[in-house]
């Protein structure tokens, strides 16, 4: 794929929420400050993902998707109470060779250690696991505040999106 026809590819950029996020007027909110189209669709893992049209009209949709999360508190229910669903969700994205970003919200590395979220999840066990999952799973983790998740959603997209446009077409 030549330069042109690449960026034109990355201008037809549409963001897909997951069909099974709430629509919140936070939510609502936030999608619209993607800054490009977005639709709701079923996806098999993860919260967020993008797809283009390349020449030729063909649709693609990057092997790439993020799950968000509001806090280190919601990360450590699913480290511990829905533990087995959210490991068949990583193990899936495993196979299918899916990049996957965990990002979370309202929270830090500093914050993680000091124990400050509302878990009974140990500081070392929440540690251990995040840690586990970006070795396990290739995960990428990234903590940010609310105001910056849909800025990052669609940059994570589409810097995804233009690497892997240039390597593979």
């Amino acid at each position: 794929m030549n330069p042109p026809e690449m960026q034109k590819a990355l201008s037809t950029m549409t963001i897909i929420v997951d069909s099974r996020e709430h629509e919140t007027p936070e939510a609502v909110k936030r999608w619209a400050a993607f800054g490009v189209p977005w639709t709701r669709a079923k996806l098999d893992s993860g919260d967020y993902s993008a797809m283009f049209v390349l020449p030729g009209e063909q649709k693609w949709r990057v092997p790439c998707c993020i799950e968000r999360k509001m806090s280190l508190s919601e990360i450590c229910s699913n480290f511990c109470q829905n533990r087995q669903r959210f490991v068949n969700e990583f193990e899936r994205l495993k196979q299918s060779e899916e990049r996957v970003y965990l990002l979370i919200e309202n929270a830090s590395w500093e914050k993680a250690y000091a124990g400050r979220y509302r878990s009974k999840m140990l500081p070392q066990a929440l540690i251990a696991s995040l840690i586990a999952w970006m070795a396990r799973y290739d995960a990428h983790i990234v903590f940010c505040q609310p105001d910056t998740t849909p800025k990052l959603i669609h940059d994570i997209l589409y810097r995804e999106a233009k690497e892997r446009l240039q390597s593979e077409f």
